[in-house]
Order: C-alpha cells, then structure tokens, then sequence
C-alpha cells in the first residue's frame, strides 16, 4: 500500500524542477508510505512521477517505484495489492519473461508489457489503483479497482498542468493548483455526508470512477480530454447475477460462500509483514476472523476498541468471539478525550469534506493495530452484499406507504409542502405531532412534513431511495442555489424488479467507495497501516450478485447466509445480539465539550464571510439542536466537517 503522484506540463520545465515538484507532492503522502519514496521524470515530455512505498511484499530495493518495464517502455507508480501475482508470475515466466524481485508491481509490468492494459486488469485480483507512463505512444494510464476500494484523484490546474494522486493534498502542492470550490459537490455533500464520485471539493478535479481505465494522450493536452472506459462494472454483474440466479439448496449456497469468501481469506493473508484483522464482534468482522483463524495453525492478531459510553461499546462482544476462536485479542477502551483529540485532525487525514463520524473509532482502532501488525484484515462489504442495513426494510416500508396515494396526489402534496416553510408546517401539522411521535418520526413537525414532500416527488425508486437515506436538509438547503441527489441515484438505470437487490447495488456504487472504503482508507494510511477487504473479492461480489433476497434476509435476519458461515465456527449466542454500529456519541459532545468548538465555526458573521453556507439555515440547526428541540448532530456535522476543511485548506 502506498501514496501515488503524477504530473505531465507543457510549461518546459527543467530536470531540477520537475524533481523538485515531483518530490513536494509525494512527500505529502509520506503517511502512506513511510518506508521508502522514490521519483522519475521524462523532461522532454514533461511528465514526473512520485511514490511512497510501505513495504509489504518483497522488501528489497526490488521493490522500489517508480518502476520501469524490463523492455523500457512502461513506467509505474502502483498504491494496493495484486494477489494473485506469483499464479501471474509463473504464467509470464513460462511465456518467456524474467522478474529480478518477488512484488507484484513487476509482475504488473510484465503483464501490460504481455496483454496489454485492459487484458492485464481483467486478469488481477485485488485493490489497486496506478498511474502508467507509455514512453513509446505518449499516453498515461490510470486505472482504478473494481469496487474502489483504493482512491484515485485527477484533474487540471489553474494552468493547464495534468494532476493525478492517492490524495487531493498531493495535487494541492503543484504551484498552479488554484482550483474553485464546487458548490454543486458541496450541496451533495450535505446530502450524502461524503462528496459522491466523479465529484470532488474542487471544481477541476474528479474522482476515477470504481472498474474505469482513464487514457490521456499528451497532445490531447491542450484541450483537457481523456478517454475513460470501464473495464468491469458492479451494475453489470448484478444484471448478470439476476439472469443467472442461484438454484442450489441453502446448504450449497452457505458452502459456496465458504470457499469462496474463504479463498478470499487466505489470498490476503500473504505479505512479508505481520498481518492481522479488525474485530468488532459484528458478523462480516466475526467471519472474516473465523475464516482467517481456520487458515492458520496459530492464533492471529485481532484488535478492537471499546467505549466508556455503554450504547457504543461492542468490545465485550468481541472479546468473546475472539476468546472462542482462539485469537491472540487486544483491546483499548478510549475516553471521550481520547476521540475529541482526533477532531482538529480530520481535515488533514480526510482533505475533503467527508462527515461519517464511525471516522473517528476507525481512526483510534487503526492507530492501535499499527502499533502490533502492518496489515488488518477487514469485514467491510457485508451489509451492501448480504442486505445488512436496517434502512433497507424501512425504505420498502415507506416505498409502499407512498405508492398507494395516486400521483396526481403526491404531486400536489410534494408541491404543497415544498412551497411551505416548516413554521407553518409546524402549525398545520400540530394535530400530526403525535401520529408522528409514534411512528418514530424524528424532530419537528414540520420538518417530518417537509421530509414527506421529498418523498413524494419521488416516483423512481431509485431517487426514492436517494431521499429517504440522505441527510434532511432545510428547504432550500444549505448552499445557496443548489440541492439535489447523487446522479447514481437519479441516472442510474438498474432493475428494480427485486427492491432490496437494487438498494444493494445503489449502495455498492455510491455509499461503499465514497464513504465506507474512503473512510477505512484514510483512517488507515494515516499511520501507515494496509486494510484488506476479503469481503469485496470480486468473486464474492459476483456469488452475491446470484443470491435471491431470502438467502440475504429472511425472517427478520439479516445477512441471513453470511450468519450460516459464521455459525460453523461461532455459537449462535455470541452473535444474536443487537448491532450498535461503529459511531461516536457527537449529538451529546456538540452539546458539551465540543460546543465551544462548533461555535466558533458556526459563528453568523464567519458564515456570512466565507459566503458558501446560508447563514440563517446554519444558526436555525444549531440553535434547535442546542436547545435540545431536534437531535441535528448529522447535518451539523457534515457542516462542521466542512467549516474546519475550510479553515484548513480554503
């Protein structure tokens, strides 16, 4: 796992110059890569490359990036894994090529060098994401993985330079860099609690989509296009998995996952450096541990951390799974001290807006692992594949309350509360209030009902599933102008004839790169520690897709197969217990230890200064969730994680 970085100019600069902007902008992302850090430039072409290695495979010099094709023609700089590459190796070897070293990113090389770009990624199984350099036809590669488990930034400078990097904070060294805020991205921001890909902060800059190859060819300079193509999509194994649906019994299905999610397992286990695994005591972290306890004659390192406040505090529960597994278990239980010392940090580890707050555990359990182990295994990707999230039934609940008013009605109804404020909402709905209260409906009448008007334009039940999982905003929203959904959600074209499927697959594009493994990513690189997703094998990805809903949920189960699996290995009683999440308690912190924080971002006269934010919409969340009339702590949030990325970096 490392840092990535890369430029090509048309400005002429010289030898000394490209090396030394070359070396700024990795040296940004020495976090990523403690262990090594190298730099090649093409003067003539005017391209720099940069990197920053933590050692994982092969820990010699062999290993050391930017790496050049044997024949000359390739030069890379590679940030993830490729574990099938020995498998690769002897293929390549027989076909007649020769490895100096034993990493992965020759045997990379040599695959292009064989294949060709797009053949050789169809081949690899793994995380990864890398830039190419093709010194022969003057084009640059940049190639993402399937799910976007590791991060790839793009973009353009103020003049005219090509960017690219692991992290914004690398593109933000080069000298021309000056890009605008994007207020479109801001206002889906504050929707979503993460900016959705292609989006970025900046308006210049995007995202390489999860599956895409970009190509650049450098006299297309001058008039900033790239080609991009994907060259494997969750969509389309979806669409594939629903025209070949699974026909085997129950137990056929639980011992498919086995192999498959166990293969998994055990292909990420090979490194040269201590490996272990997050243990949260959930099921995806309990089976990954299980799976990867069967593969090993001693025990393995598992890590958890635990809370003071009881309501977040899974550590027993996984103490005692790891105690019946076997595992050699370390815990740390933070205080709220401990967590809050982390907050000024975040802009630096995340250097664009991104507000979930399970940001901060992540954090403090990666710091922990670090200091025992350089990989961590993790359970990520249960819940998309295996239908674990609560709003999935709760969005079906809602979808077929809403369906049965006519569309002429909702119509009028969804004009109607859009159009009014949510005063006099609060005075029409009164009579409301406690039809409300016992349904759950959170805060103010009036912005229940305002949420219903959301709810109602919604006739697709892709933007359905949009709103009624984004963040409640006031009306108008946050950002002068703008508001809206994630184009996924509004674009996108997947089947719906099975709902809790097309929530999965909307999960697996927007929510699980642009949040989860954004977040997993960041918090772990942070001290320079490798996450691995055994979850997200493609393979995995590709069984799950052939599941029907009641293998995934079934009377009231959810993740009804993944439970089979773990089952094998853990009694039923360590795991039937309910989920807490992974979240930090930031409603009651606002309202106390950090309150002197948030107000000082949160002043009028800032907000109205800084001109991005609707002053009044800002001050009306913070004042009620003071005075304790609504719990505002996501949006709020998401606006605070937004104001300190401004004080850092704007």
């Amino acid at each position: 796992m490392c840092g990535i970085v890369g430029c090509i100019t048309a400005h002429g600069l010289h030898l000394p110059e490209l090396e030394d902007i070359a070396g700024r902008m990795t040296a940004a992302l020495v976090h990523r890569g403690p262990d090594d850090e190298g730099v090649w430039v093409d003067t003539k072409a005017g391209v720099s490359l940069g990197h920053r290695r933590l050692a994982i495979l092969d820990l010699s010099p062999f290993g050391h990036q930017p790496m050049v094709s044997a024949d000359g023609r390739y030069v890379i700089v590679y940030n993830g894994e490729v574990y099938n590459f020995r498998g690769l190796q002897r293929e390549l070897e027989d076909l007649g090529h020769g490895f100096r070293g034993g990493s992965d990113t020759e045997v990379i090389l040599a695959a292009v060098v064989q294949w060709g770009v797009e053949a050789a990624v169809q081949r690899f199984v793994g995380m990864f994401a890398f830039g190419l350099w093709d010194r022969i036809d003057r084009k640059l590669y940049l190639v993402r993985d399937r799910l976007g488990i590791k991060p790839l930034y793009y973009g353009w400078s103020s003049d005219g330079t090509f960017l690219f990097g692991s992290e914004l904070k690398a593109l933000r060294t080069w000298p021309g860099f000056d890009n605008p805020v994007d207020l479109e991205a801001l206002a889906l921001f504050f929707r979503h609690n993460y900016i959705p890909a292609p989006y970025t902060i900046y308006k210049h800059v995007q995202k390489l989509l999860q599956g895409n190859i970009l190509v650049l060819k450098q006299p297309n300079m001058a008039d900033r296009e790239v080609e991009l193509t994907s060259y494997w999509s969750v969509e389309d194994v979806w669409k594939q998995g629903a025209w070949a649906p699974w026909r085997g019994t129950d137990k056929d299905a639980a011992d498919a996952l086995v192999e498959t999610l166990g293969e998994a397992v055990r292909m990420r286990l090979v490194a040269d450096v201590p490996v272990g695994a997050f243990l949260s005591g959930g099921i995806d972290s309990s089976t990954v541990a299980a799976l990867m306890q069967a593969s090993n004659t001693k025990p393995v390192r598992t890590f958890t951390i635990g809370f003071t406040e009881s309501k977040y505090d899974e550590a027993p529960k996984a103490k005692a799974v790891a105690k019946h597994l076997g595992t050699d278990h370390t815990e740390l239980y933070v205080a709220p001290s401990d967590a809050m010392e982390l907050v000024p940090k975040i802009p630096t580890l995340w250097d664009e807006p991104f507000a979930d707050s399970s940001q901060i555990p992540t954090c403090l359990v990666s710091r922990m692992t670090r200091d025992y182990v350089t990989v961590a295994l993790s359970g990520d990707g249960g819940d998309e594949l295996f239908s674990g999230y609560t709003r999935y039934p709760e969005t079906l609940r809602l979808w077929k309350i809403a369906n049965k008013v006519p569309r002429p009605i909702r119509r009028a109804a969804a004009s109607t509360l859009h159009m009014l404020s949510p005063d006099i909402l609060d005075i029409i709905g009164r009579p409301l209030r406690p039809m409300f209260r016992r349904l759950g409906a959170p805060g103010p009448t009036g912005r229940v009902l305002h949420r219903m008007g959301e709810l109602l334009s919604a006739y697709k039940f892709q933007a359905f599933y949009g709103w009624a999982n984004s963040h409640q905003l006031p009306p108008g929203g946050l950002v002068p102008g703008r508001d809206g959904l994630a184009p996924a959600f509004i674009e996108s074209s997947i089947p719906t004839k099975d709902l809790c499927s097309a929530m999965s697959l909307l999960d697996l594009i927007t929510y699980l790169p642009d949040d989860i493994l954004t977040k997993v990513d960041r918090a772990s690189m942070a001290v320079g520690l490798e996450a691995r997703v055994p979850v997200l094998d493609h393979r995995v990805v590709a069984l799950a897709a052939r599941l029907p809903s009641d293998l995934k949920a079934r009377n009231g189960k959810r993740k009804w197969l993944l439970r089979q699996v773990l089952y094998r290995y853990v009694p039923r009683e360590l795991i039937e217990r309910p989920k807490m999440g992974f979240g930090a308690p930031i409603g009651q912190w606002l309202q106390g230890p950090l309150c002197g924080w948030a107000e000082n971002l949160l002043a009028e006269d800032r907000l109205r200064r800084e001109g991005y934010l609707i002053p009044k919409a800002v001050r009306c969340l913070w004042t009620e969730h003071l005075g304790g009339r609504c719990n505002h702590q996501y949006v709020l949030w998401n606006i605070l994680m937004f104001q300190a990325w401004l004080e850092k970096w704007g």
